[in-house]
Protein backbone atom coordinates (compact mmCIF):
# COMPACT_ATOMS: atom_id res chain seq x y z
CA UNK A 1 0.00 0.00 0.00
CA UNK A 2 1.32 3.07 -0.89
CA UNK A 3 1.39 6.40 0.93
CA UNK A 4 1.77 9.93 -0.52
CA UNK A 5 4.04 12.00 1.94
CA UNK A 6 4.66 15.45 1.57
CA UNK A 7 8.34 16.36 2.61
CA UNK A 8 9.53 19.37 4.63
CA UNK A 9 13.38 19.83 4.28
CA UNK A 10 14.83 21.01 7.04
CA UNK A 11 18.46 22.26 7.74
CA UNK A 12 20.28 21.29 11.02
CA UNK A 13 23.72 22.55 11.92
CA UNK A 14 25.32 19.88 9.76
CA UNK A 15 22.23 17.39 9.43
CA UNK A 16 19.17 17.37 6.73
CA UNK A 17 16.52 15.65 8.07
CA UNK A 18 12.45 15.62 6.84
CA UNK A 19 10.11 16.55 9.65
CA UNK A 20 7.49 14.46 7.81
CA UNK A 21 9.64 11.87 6.28
CA UNK A 22 9.54 10.84 2.54
CA UNK A 23 9.40 7.12 3.74
CA UNK A 24 9.73 3.85 0.90
CA UNK A 25 7.47 3.71 -1.26
CA UNK A 26 5.81 0.45 0.44
CA UNK A 27 5.97 1.87 3.78
CA UNK A 28 3.72 -0.86 5.57
CA UNK A 29 5.86 -2.92 7.61
CA UNK A 30 6.50 -6.65 6.25
CA UNK A 31 7.22 -7.92 10.02
CA UNK A 32 4.57 -6.56 12.30
CA UNK A 33 0.95 -5.08 11.52
CA UNK A 34 -1.51 -4.69 14.75
CA UNK A 35 -4.93 -3.52 12.16
CA UNK A 36 -5.94 -7.03 11.90
CA UNK A 37 -7.92 -5.83 9.24
CA UNK A 38 -11.66 -7.20 10.41
CA UNK A 39 -12.71 -4.17 12.63
CA UNK A 40 -10.13 -5.59 15.11
CA UNK A 41 -6.57 -4.86 16.77
CA UNK A 42 -3.28 -6.67 18.23
CA UNK A 43 -1.31 -5.58 21.06
CA UNK A 44 0.93 -4.11 21.28
CA UNK A 45 0.26 -1.80 18.47
CA UNK A 46 3.55 -0.98 18.19
CA UNK A 47 5.83 -3.50 18.54
CA UNK A 48 9.17 -1.43 18.99
CA UNK A 49 11.08 0.57 21.87
CA UNK A 50 9.24 3.59 21.95
CA UNK A 51 9.43 3.81 25.89
CA UNK A 52 7.35 5.44 28.44
CA UNK A 53 4.74 6.96 25.67
CA UNK A 54 2.98 9.82 26.04
CA UNK A 55 -0.09 11.14 23.67
CA UNK A 56 -2.68 13.67 23.01
CA UNK A 57 -5.34 14.62 21.03
CA UNK A 58 -5.81 17.57 18.92
CA UNK A 59 -9.47 17.21 17.04
CA UNK A 60 -9.65 13.81 14.88
CA UNK A 61 -5.72 13.28 15.16
CA UNK A 62 -3.65 11.86 17.56
CA UNK A 63 0.09 12.37 18.71
CA UNK A 64 2.66 10.93 20.65
CA UNK A 65 5.76 11.05 21.64
CA UNK A 66 8.53 8.80 23.81
CA UNK A 67 12.10 8.62 25.53
CA UNK A 68 14.88 8.94 23.32
CA UNK A 69 17.49 8.70 25.77
CA UNK A 70 20.69 9.48 24.32
CA UNK A 71 19.79 9.07 20.57
CA UNK A 72 19.77 11.38 18.11
CA UNK A 73 17.35 12.71 16.46
CA UNK A 74 15.13 12.40 19.90
CA UNK A 75 11.79 12.96 21.01
CA UNK A 76 10.01 11.28 18.32
CA UNK A 77 7.02 12.32 17.08
CA UNK A 78 4.32 9.71 16.05
CA UNK A 79 0.78 10.21 14.86
CA UNK A 80 -2.16 8.17 14.18
CA UNK A 81 -5.91 8.67 13.03
CA UNK A 82 -7.99 5.91 15.42
CA UNK A 83 -4.96 4.87 17.60
CA UNK A 84 -3.73 1.61 16.24
CA UNK A 85 -2.05 2.60 12.90
CA UNK A 86 0.99 4.62 13.54
CA UNK A 87 3.70 6.33 11.65
CA UNK A 88 6.62 8.78 12.44
CA UNK A 89 6.18 12.23 11.01
CA UNK A 90 9.21 14.07 12.78
CA UNK A 91 11.53 14.81 16.08
CA UNK A 92 11.11 17.08 18.53
CA UNK A 93 15.13 17.08 19.03
CA UNK A 94 16.90 18.21 16.60
CA UNK A 95 20.44 17.91 18.93
CA UNK A 96 20.42 17.62 22.24
CA UNK A 97 21.35 20.12 24.71
CA UNK A 98 24.10 20.56 26.56
CA UNK A 99 25.47 20.01 22.57
CA UNK A 100 28.85 19.62 23.28
CA UNK A 101 27.96 17.07 26.45
CA UNK A 102 25.86 15.42 23.77
CA UNK A 103 28.70 15.26 21.06
CA UNK A 104 29.75 12.21 22.90
CA UNK A 105 27.31 8.87 23.51
CA UNK A 106 25.77 9.06 27.26
CA UNK A 107 24.13 5.83 26.98
CA UNK A 108 21.20 5.78 29.48
CA UNK A 109 21.24 9.70 29.66
CA UNK A 110 19.58 12.19 27.95
CA UNK A 111 16.13 12.09 27.19
CA UNK A 112 13.81 10.26 30.19
CA UNK A 113 9.70 9.85 30.11
CA UNK A 114 8.58 12.84 28.06
CA UNK A 115 4.06 14.57 28.21
CA UNK A 116 3.47 16.05 25.57
CA UNK A 117 0.27 18.47 25.87
CA UNK A 118 -1.31 20.96 23.52
CA UNK A 119 -3.01 24.49 24.85
CA UNK A 120 -3.53 28.04 23.05
CA UNK A 121 -2.79 26.35 19.56
CA UNK A 122 0.81 25.19 20.43
CA UNK A 123 2.36 21.38 20.80
CA UNK A 124 4.82 21.50 24.58
CA UNK A 125 6.90 18.17 25.22
CA UNK A 126 8.02 18.78 28.83
CA UNK A 127 11.08 16.47 28.81
CA UNK A 128 13.37 15.61 31.95
CA UNK A 129 17.13 15.17 31.58
CA UNK A 130 17.92 13.66 34.74
CA UNK A 131 21.27 15.28 34.93
CA UNK A 132 20.89 18.39 33.84
CA UNK A 133 16.36 19.56 34.70
CA UNK A 134 13.37 20.23 32.80
CA UNK A 135 12.71 21.48 29.44
CA UNK A 136 10.01 22.34 27.61
CA UNK A 137 9.88 22.84 23.45
CA UNK A 138 7.02 23.77 21.38
CA UNK A 139 6.09 24.20 17.89
CA UNK A 140 2.58 25.19 16.51
CA UNK A 141 3.19 22.42 13.78
CA UNK A 142 3.59 18.63 15.51
CA UNK A 143 5.56 17.85 12.16
CA UNK A 144 8.20 21.12 13.32
CA UNK A 145 10.00 23.41 13.66
CA UNK A 146 10.34 22.65 17.33
CA UNK A 147 12.02 26.00 19.77
CA UNK A 148 14.97 25.54 21.30
CA UNK A 149 14.75 23.24 24.40
CA UNK A 150 14.28 26.20 27.37
CA UNK A 151 15.49 24.58 30.88
CA UNK A 152 12.72 25.43 33.03
CA UNK A 153 13.66 24.10 36.27
CA UNK A 154 17.64 23.03 36.83
CA UNK A 155 18.69 20.12 38.84
CA UNK A 156 19.61 16.27 39.65
CA UNK A 157 17.24 13.96 39.65
CA UNK A 158 14.00 15.74 38.17
CA UNK A 159 12.68 13.28 36.31
CA UNK A 160 9.52 12.11 34.36
CA UNK A 161 7.26 15.71 34.06
CA UNK A 162 3.73 16.53 33.07
CA UNK A 163 2.05 20.12 33.30
CA UNK A 164 -1.13 20.65 34.32
CA UNK A 165 -3.58 23.62 33.56
CA UNK A 166 -6.36 23.68 36.09
CA UNK A 167 -10.06 25.44 34.98
CA UNK A 168 -9.06 28.42 36.82
CA UNK A 169 -5.61 28.70 34.59
CA UNK A 170 -3.75 27.81 37.46
CA UNK A 171 -0.72 25.88 36.45
CA UNK A 172 1.06 22.92 37.67
CA UNK A 173 4.26 20.30 37.30
CA UNK A 174 4.14 17.02 38.63
CA UNK A 175 7.51 15.09 38.39
CA UNK A 176 9.26 11.98 39.81
CA UNK A 177 12.58 11.63 40.94
CA UNK A 178 15.59 9.55 39.50
CA UNK A 179 17.45 7.74 43.19
CA UNK A 180 20.46 7.72 40.85
CA UNK A 181 21.00 11.25 40.90
CA UNK A 182 18.62 12.78 43.41
CA UNK A 183 19.32 10.04 46.52
CA UNK A 184 15.98 9.57 46.95
CA UNK A 185 13.19 7.86 44.65
CA UNK A 186 9.27 6.10 44.94
CA UNK A 187 8.26 9.69 45.72
CA UNK A 188 5.73 12.24 43.83
CA UNK A 189 5.95 16.05 43.51
CA UNK A 190 3.59 18.90 42.46
CA UNK A 191 4.92 21.93 41.94
CA UNK A 192 3.66 25.47 40.65
CA UNK A 193 4.42 26.51 37.32
CA UNK A 194 4.14 29.85 35.53
CA UNK A 195 0.69 30.52 33.62
CA UNK A 196 2.55 29.93 30.43
CA UNK A 197 4.45 26.78 31.51
CA UNK A 198 8.00 28.36 31.11
CA UNK A 199 9.02 28.74 35.15
CA UNK A 200 9.39 26.93 37.92
CA UNK A 201 7.96 28.51 40.85
CA UNK A 202 8.53 27.03 43.67
CA UNK A 203 10.05 23.67 45.42
CA UNK A 204 7.19 21.67 45.55
CA UNK A 205 5.00 19.46 47.59
CA UNK A 206 5.63 15.95 47.74
CA UNK A 207 1.61 14.78 46.99
CA UNK A 208 2.45 10.67 47.56
CA UNK A 209 5.20 8.58 49.30
CA UNK A 210 5.64 5.06 47.58
CA UNK A 211 8.15 3.46 49.41
CA UNK A 212 5.65 0.91 51.72
CA UNK A 213 2.83 -0.19 48.84
CA UNK A 214 4.56 1.64 45.21
CA UNK A 215 8.16 1.42 45.28
CA UNK A 216 9.48 2.72 42.14
CA UNK A 217 6.36 5.12 41.93
CA UNK A 218 7.25 7.27 38.86
CA UNK A 219 6.14 8.71 35.64
CA UNK A 220 2.74 10.70 36.68
CA UNK A 221 0.94 12.15 34.27
CA UNK A 222 -2.02 14.85 35.60
CA UNK A 223 -6.16 14.76 34.34
CA UNK A 224 -8.85 16.14 36.22
CA UNK A 225 -12.48 14.75 36.12
CA UNK A 226 -15.79 15.49 37.59
CA UNK A 227 -13.99 17.55 40.16
CA UNK A 228 -11.64 15.03 41.10
CA UNK A 229 -7.78 15.57 40.41
CA UNK A 230 -6.04 12.07 38.82
CA UNK A 231 -2.35 11.19 38.67
CA UNK A 232 -2.09 8.47 36.97
CA UNK A 233 1.37 6.68 37.49
CA UNK A 234 3.78 3.73 37.04
CA UNK A 235 4.85 1.36 40.33
CA UNK A 236 6.80 -1.25 41.04
CA UNK A 237 9.54 -1.41 38.36
CA UNK A 238 9.59 -1.65 34.96
CA UNK A 239 9.35 -4.97 34.23
CA UNK A 240 6.85 -6.32 36.98
CA UNK A 241 4.85 -3.23 37.90
CA UNK A 242 1.18 -2.37 37.62
CA UNK A 243 -0.25 0.93 36.88
CA UNK A 244 -1.86 3.09 40.03
CA UNK A 245 -4.16 6.05 39.89
CA UNK A 246 -4.20 8.90 42.63
CA UNK A 247 -7.58 10.99 42.97
CA UNK A 248 -8.15 13.68 45.37
CA UNK A 249 -10.38 17.02 45.15
CA UNK A 250 -7.28 18.85 45.60
CA UNK A 251 -4.37 18.83 43.95
CA UNK A 252 -1.78 19.35 46.82
CA UNK A 253 -4.10 15.91 48.01
CA UNK A 254 -4.14 14.00 50.10
CA UNK A 255 -4.94 11.09 47.19
CA UNK A 256 -6.41 8.11 47.22
CA UNK A 257 -5.08 5.48 45.68
CA UNK A 258 -6.48 2.48 43.57
CA UNK A 259 -4.80 -0.18 41.03
CA UNK A 260 -6.41 -0.05 38.06
CA UNK A 261 -4.24 -2.28 36.13
CA UNK A 262 -1.52 -5.25 36.36
CA UNK A 263 -0.78 -8.31 34.14
CA UNK A 264 -3.31 -10.54 36.15
CA UNK A 265 -3.18 -13.76 33.76
CA UNK A 266 -2.36 -12.60 30.88
CA UNK A 267 1.32 -12.52 29.46
CA UNK A 268 1.68 -9.15 29.39
CA UNK A 269 4.77 -8.58 32.06
CA UNK A 270 4.55 -4.92 33.75
CA UNK A 271 1.72 -3.11 31.93
CA UNK A 272 2.12 0.46 32.83
CA UNK A 273 3.39 3.87 31.98
CA UNK A 274 1.63 5.96 29.73
CA UNK A 275 -1.76 8.09 28.97
CA UNK A 276 -5.31 8.52 28.87
CA UNK A 277 -7.00 9.64 25.77
CA UNK A 278 -10.17 9.74 24.34
CA UNK A 279 -11.70 9.94 21.12
CA UNK A 280 -14.60 12.34 19.17
CA UNK A 281 -17.23 9.94 19.48
CA UNK A 282 -16.21 9.64 23.47
CA UNK A 283 -13.96 6.13 24.41
CA UNK A 284 -11.62 6.21 26.46
CA UNK A 285 -8.42 4.67 25.90
CA UNK A 286 -4.93 4.23 27.53
CA UNK A 287 -1.67 3.87 25.69
CA UNK A 288 1.03 2.07 28.02
CA UNK A 289 4.69 0.17 27.36
CA UNK A 290 5.79 -3.85 28.03
CA UNK A 291 9.17 -4.25 28.74
CA UNK A 292 10.68 -6.76 26.23
CA UNK A 293 14.02 -6.65 27.40
CA UNK A 294 16.03 -6.91 24.73
CA UNK A 295 13.51 -5.83 22.15
CA UNK A 296 12.81 -3.04 24.12
CA UNK A 297 9.56 -1.24 25.73
CA UNK A 298 6.94 -1.66 23.31
CA UNK A 299 3.61 0.15 23.08
CA UNK A 300 0.23 -1.70 24.06
CA UNK A 301 -3.23 0.04 23.44
CA UNK A 302 -5.90 -0.70 26.27
CA UNK A 303 -10.05 0.17 26.49
CA UNK A 304 -10.73 2.17 29.48
CA UNK A 305 -13.99 2.46 31.26
CA UNK A 306 -14.66 4.67 34.41
CA UNK A 307 -16.31 2.76 37.76
CA UNK A 308 -17.43 4.95 40.67
CA UNK A 309 -14.72 7.72 39.04
CA UNK A 310 -11.93 5.73 38.99
CA UNK A 311 -10.23 4.53 36.08
CA UNK A 312 -10.54 0.56 35.06
CA UNK A 313 -7.83 -0.29 32.25
CA UNK A 314 -8.20 -3.76 30.23
CA UNK A 315 -10.61 -6.18 30.87
CA UNK A 316 -11.45 -6.74 34.63
CA UNK A 317 -12.82 -9.88 34.56
CA UNK A 318 -13.21 -10.57 38.24
CA UNK A 319 -15.00 -6.94 38.84
CA UNK A 320 -12.31 -5.20 41.57
CA UNK A 321 -11.95 -2.91 39.78
CA UNK A 322 -8.29 -3.77 38.22
CA UNK A 323 -8.12 -4.11 34.69
CA UNK A 324 -5.58 -6.50 32.89
CA UNK A 325 -4.01 -5.77 28.97
CA UNK A 326 -5.81 -7.61 26.34
CA UNK A 327 -4.18 -9.36 23.60
CA UNK A 328 -6.75 -8.42 20.84
CA UNK A 329 -9.95 -6.15 20.74
CA UNK A 330 -12.12 -4.09 18.86
CA UNK A 331 -10.59 -1.36 17.63
CA UNK A 332 -11.67 2.22 18.64
CA UNK A 333 -14.25 4.17 17.10
CA UNK A 334 -13.16 6.79 15.54
CA UNK A 335 -15.84 7.43 13.35
CA UNK A 336 -14.76 5.88 10.17
CA UNK A 337 -11.56 3.69 8.93
CA UNK A 338 -8.33 4.43 7.81
CA UNK A 339 -5.61 3.00 6.24
CA UNK A 340 -3.28 0.75 7.71
CA UNK A 341 0.00 2.35 8.55
CA UNK A 342 3.17 1.63 10.73
CA UNK A 343 6.10 3.36 11.70
CA UNK A 344 9.13 3.36 9.09
CA UNK A 345 11.79 0.74 8.90
CA UNK A 346 13.15 0.15 5.47
CA UNK A 347 15.01 3.23 3.48
CA UNK A 348 15.69 3.08 -0.26
CA UNK A 349 17.84 5.99 0.60
CA UNK A 350 15.74 7.55 -3.07
CA UNK A 351 14.94 10.80 -1.08
CA UNK A 352 17.34 14.00 0.14
CA UNK A 353 16.54 13.22 3.96
CA UNK A 354 16.98 9.71 5.96
CA UNK A 355 13.83 7.79 6.80
CA UNK A 356 12.67 9.24 10.20
CA UNK A 357 12.94 5.98 11.50
CA UNK A 358 16.83 6.32 12.04
CA UNK A 359 19.22 7.94 14.89
CA UNK A 360 22.79 8.45 15.97
CA UNK A 361 24.00 7.73 18.75
CA UNK A 362 24.87 11.62 19.64
CA UNK A 363 24.54 14.60 18.15
CA UNK A 364 25.61 14.36 14.84
CA UNK A 365 28.15 16.27 12.54
CA UNK A 366 27.31 16.90 8.53
CA UNK A 367 30.49 15.13 7.38
CA UNK A 368 28.75 12.14 8.90
CA UNK A 369 26.74 11.16 5.90
CA UNK A 370 25.38 12.79 2.41
CA UNK A 371 21.80 11.58 0.43
CA UNK A 372 21.64 14.23 -1.48
CA UNK A 373 18.94 12.34 -3.67
CA UNK A 374 21.58 10.21 -5.59
CA UNK A 375 19.71 7.02 -5.17
CA UNK A 376 22.43 5.65 -2.29
CA UNK A 377 23.21 6.81 1.43
CA UNK A 378 27.04 7.31 1.83
CA UNK A 379 28.62 7.30 5.06
CA UNK A 380 32.16 8.78 5.28
CA UNK A 381 34.39 7.10 7.29
CA UNK A 382 34.55 9.65 10.57
CA UNK A 383 37.61 9.18 13.35
CA UNK A 384 36.67 6.92 15.99
CA UNK A 385 37.35 8.89 19.61
CA UNK A 386 40.69 8.13 21.07
CA UNK A 387 38.80 6.58 24.04
CA UNK A 388 36.73 4.34 22.46
CA UNK A 389 37.40 0.60 23.10
CA UNK A 390 34.56 -0.69 21.23
CA UNK A 391 31.77 0.55 18.93
CA UNK A 392 29.42 1.35 22.10
CA UNK A 393 31.76 4.50 22.35
CA UNK A 394 31.56 5.48 18.71
CA UNK A 395 28.93 8.60 17.79
CA UNK A 396 28.66 8.13 14.22
CA UNK A 397 26.45 4.69 13.95
CA UNK A 398 23.25 5.37 12.30
CA UNK A 399 20.58 3.23 14.32
CA UNK A 400 17.23 2.01 14.21
CA UNK A 401 15.19 -0.06 16.68
CA UNK A 402 13.89 -3.45 16.45
CA UNK A 403 10.45 -3.76 14.67
CA UNK A 404 9.59 -7.12 16.12
CA UNK A 405 10.58 -10.29 17.37
CA UNK A 406 11.38 -11.89 14.19
CA UNK A 407 12.80 -10.20 11.39
CA UNK A 408 15.39 -9.94 8.61
CA UNK A 409 17.68 -7.15 7.34
CA UNK A 410 19.38 -6.83 3.93
CA UNK A 411 21.49 -3.97 2.62
CA UNK A 412 23.60 -3.61 -0.30
CA UNK A 413 26.67 -1.69 -0.49
CA UNK A 414 30.16 -0.85 -2.05
CA UNK A 415 32.96 0.39 -0.05
CA UNK A 416 35.11 2.70 -1.48
CA UNK A 417 38.03 3.07 1.05
CA UNK A 418 40.66 6.00 0.89
CA UNK A 419 43.63 4.12 -0.50
CA UNK A 420 45.86 6.31 2.16
CA UNK A 421 44.07 5.32 5.04
CA UNK A 422 44.55 1.61 6.52
CA UNK A 423 42.38 0.04 8.15
CA UNK A 424 38.48 1.87 7.30
CA UNK A 425 35.51 -0.51 7.89
CA UNK A 426 32.02 -0.26 6.65
CA UNK A 427 29.62 -2.58 8.50
CA UNK A 428 26.41 -3.85 9.70
CA UNK A 429 25.67 -4.05 13.15
CA UNK A 430 23.17 -5.60 15.88
CA UNK A 431 24.01 -3.21 18.83
CA UNK A 432 23.70 -3.29 22.92
CA UNK A 433 26.13 -3.89 25.68
CA UNK A 434 26.93 -7.08 23.83
CA UNK A 435 27.30 -6.92 19.87
CA UNK A 436 27.92 -7.99 16.75
CA UNK A 437 28.57 -6.70 12.68
CA UNK A 438 29.67 -8.15 9.35
CA UNK A 439 31.38 -5.56 7.02
CA UNK A 440 34.72 -4.78 4.80
CA UNK A 441 37.84 -3.74 6.53
CA UNK A 442 40.42 -2.17 4.13
CA UNK A 443 44.34 -2.83 4.27
CA UNK A 444 47.07 -2.62 2.10
CA UNK A 445 46.64 -5.72 0.90
CA UNK A 446 42.66 -4.98 -0.28
CA UNK A 447 39.53 -5.71 1.30
CA UNK A 448 38.59 -8.05 3.67
CA UNK A 449 35.03 -9.31 4.65
CA UNK A 450 34.93 -9.71 8.72
CA UNK A 451 33.18 -10.79 11.51
CA UNK A 452 33.28 -8.44 14.90
CA UNK A 453 31.88 -9.55 17.65
CA UNK A 454 32.22 -7.83 21.36
CA UNK A 455 30.93 -9.34 24.81
CA UNK A 456 30.18 -6.76 27.69
CA UNK A 457 31.27 -3.49 25.44
CA UNK A 458 29.43 -1.72 28.18
CA UNK A 459 32.68 -2.82 29.95
CA UNK A 460 34.86 -1.20 27.70
CA UNK A 461 36.07 -4.99 26.59
CA UNK A 462 37.74 -4.88 23.13
CA UNK A 463 36.30 -6.08 19.86
CA UNK A 464 37.30 -9.54 18.64
CA UNK A 465 37.75 -9.65 14.56
CA UNK A 466 38.01 -12.64 11.95
CA UNK A 467 38.62 -12.38 8.14
CA UNK A 468 36.47 -14.19 6.77
CA UNK A 469 37.51 -13.80 3.22
CA UNK A 470 38.66 -11.52 0.39
CA UNK A 471 36.35 -8.96 -1.60
CA UNK A 472 36.84 -7.09 -4.50
CA UNK A 473 36.45 -3.44 -4.11
CA UNK A 474 34.67 -2.76 -7.34
CA UNK A 475 31.52 -4.88 -7.08
CA UNK A 476 28.80 -4.40 -4.35
CA UNK A 477 28.04 -6.81 -1.68
CA UNK A 478 24.96 -7.54 0.11
CA UNK A 479 24.90 -7.96 4.03
CA UNK A 480 22.18 -9.45 6.30
CA UNK A 481 20.94 -10.34 9.67
CA UNK A 482 18.54 -12.67 10.60
CA UNK A 483 16.86 -12.20 14.09
CA UNK A 484 14.98 -14.81 15.85
CA UNK A 485 12.83 -15.10 18.37
CA UNK A 486 15.04 -14.67 21.65
CA UNK A 487 16.95 -11.94 19.77
CA UNK A 488 19.01 -14.96 18.41
CA UNK A 489 21.06 -13.50 14.93
CA UNK A 490 22.39 -15.09 12.41
CA UNK A 491 24.42 -12.83 9.69
CA UNK A 492 25.46 -13.88 5.84
CA UNK A 493 26.94 -12.33 2.78
CA UNK A 494 26.26 -12.25 -0.23
CA UNK A 495 27.52 -11.17 -4.06
CA UNK A 496 25.00 -11.93 -6.05
CA UNK A 497 22.11 -10.62 -3.83
CA UNK A 498 20.71 -14.56 -4.54
CA UNK A 499 22.79 -16.96 -2.59
CA UNK A 500 23.52 -15.83 0.99
CA UNK A 501 26.27 -17.97 2.65
CA UNK A 502 26.31 -17.56 6.68
CA UNK A 503 29.37 -16.57 8.60
CA UNK A 504 30.37 -17.61 11.85
CA UNK A 505 27.61 -18.83 14.33
CA UNK A 506 25.03 -17.75 16.02
CA UNK A 507 24.71 -14.06 18.36
CA UNK A 508 22.43 -13.33 20.79
CA UNK A 509 21.56 -9.63 20.63
CA UNK A 510 21.75 -7.52 24.24
CA UNK A 511 19.69 -4.62 25.53
CA UNK A 512 21.08 -1.52 25.36
CA UNK A 513 21.15 0.96 28.34
CA UNK A 514 17.21 1.19 29.12
CA UNK A 515 17.07 0.49 26.12
CA UNK A 516 16.72 -2.86 23.81
CA UNK A 517 18.78 -3.80 21.02
CA UNK A 518 19.37 -1.88 18.06
CA UNK A 519 20.35 -2.48 14.06
CA UNK A 520 22.00 0.05 12.10
CA UNK A 521 25.10 0.79 9.87
CA UNK A 522 28.33 2.90 10.14
CA UNK A 523 31.40 3.65 8.46
CA UNK A 524 34.67 4.58 10.72
CA UNK A 525 38.27 4.64 10.98
CA UNK A 526 41.03 4.61 13.43
CA UNK A 527 43.89 7.16 12.47
CA UNK A 528 43.82 10.57 11.79
CA UNK A 529 43.87 11.71 7.73
CA UNK A 530 43.39 14.54 5.58
CA UNK A 531 40.35 12.85 3.41
CA UNK A 532 37.78 10.24 4.40
CA UNK A 533 36.99 6.64 2.56
CA UNK A 534 33.10 6.05 1.92
CA UNK A 535 30.42 3.60 1.98
CA UNK A 536 27.19 3.91 -0.33
CA UNK A 537 24.51 2.13 0.67
CA UNK A 538 21.67 1.46 -2.11
CA UNK A 539 19.30 0.35 0.48
CA UNK A 540 18.74 -0.88 3.74
CA UNK A 541 15.42 -3.34 3.75
CA UNK A 542 13.19 -5.03 6.37
CA UNK A 543 11.64 -8.24 5.58
CA UNK A 544 10.38 -11.57 7.50
CA UNK A 545 13.21 -14.49 7.58
CA UNK A 546 13.64 -15.82 4.23
CA UNK A 547 12.38 -19.79 3.95
CA UNK A 548 15.46 -20.26 1.79
CA UNK A 549 18.20 -22.66 2.76
CA UNK A 550 21.34 -21.75 2.80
Amino acid sequence: MNLKIVTILVLNLGMSISHINAQTKNAISKVWVADLGNGKYKNPVIDADYSDPDACRVGSDFYMTASSFDAVPGLPILHSKDLVNWTIIGHALKRQPPYEHFSKTQHGNGVWAPAIRYRNGEFMIYYPDPDFGIYLTKSKNPTGPWSEPLLIEGGKGLIDPCPFWDDNGEAYLAHGWAGSRAGIKSILTIKKLSADGTKVLDEGVIVYDGHETDPTIEGPKMYKRNGFYYIFAPAGGVSTGWQLVLRSKNVYGPYERKVVMNQGSSPINGPHQGAWVNTPQGEDWFLHFQDKGVYGRVVHLQPMKWLNDWPVIGIDKDGDGTGEPVLTYQKPNVGKNYPISTPAESDEFDESTLGLQWQWQANPKGIWHTTSKQGFLRLYSYQAPSEAKNCWEIPNILLQKFPTEEFMVTTKLTFKPNPKIDSEKVALIILGKNYANLGLRSSKEGINLVLGECIKAIDKAPETEKVITRIDQNKAIYLRVKVSKGAICQFSYSLDGQIFINVGSEFKAEVGHWIGAKMGIYCTRNNQSNDAGYANFDWFRVSPIADTKY
